[in-house]
């Protein structure tokens, strides 16, 4: 799906974008800011807020969320909801629903773009 709303901001506290399409931030979503997308989520940054990726289908459609640094507040994909975790790793993370269960894992190119392909 080629539709994405793009941010070039940080966000604060307090601060939530929405948008029915994947939603791309160039900055960092502190604690308090909220991302509700219909897609993807992709945030090229922190991620310390709360994130919602796939949030017009129950079961997530297959959505992931993404981020430099992953900190979380709480994650959500579809119905699926996650708390943050502390003492995140300071490498690239992906989010996905396995089963019933958000599943955090380091991003590696290749394993995604295979699951992307099935």
């Amino acid at each position: 799906d080629p539709d994405a709303r793009i941010v070039y901001k940080t966000l604060r506290g307090g601060q939530k974008i929405e948008t029915e399409h994947s939603l791309i931030i160039l900055g960092d979503v502190n604690s308090g800011a909220e991302l509700v997308a219909g897609g993807d989520i992709i945030v090229l940054g922190t991620l310390r807020g709360v994130a919602h990726a796939g949030a017009y289908e129950e079961t997530g459609g297959g959505r992931f969320i993404f981020a430099l640094k992953l900190e979380p507040s709480q994650l959500r994909i579809g119905s699926v909801i996650s708390r943050g975790e502390s003492g995140a790793a300071h490498i690239p993370e992906i989010a996905r629903v396995d089963g019933t269960n958000i599943v955090v894992e380091p991003y590696q190119a290749r394993a995604v773009l295979a699951r992307i392909r099935r």
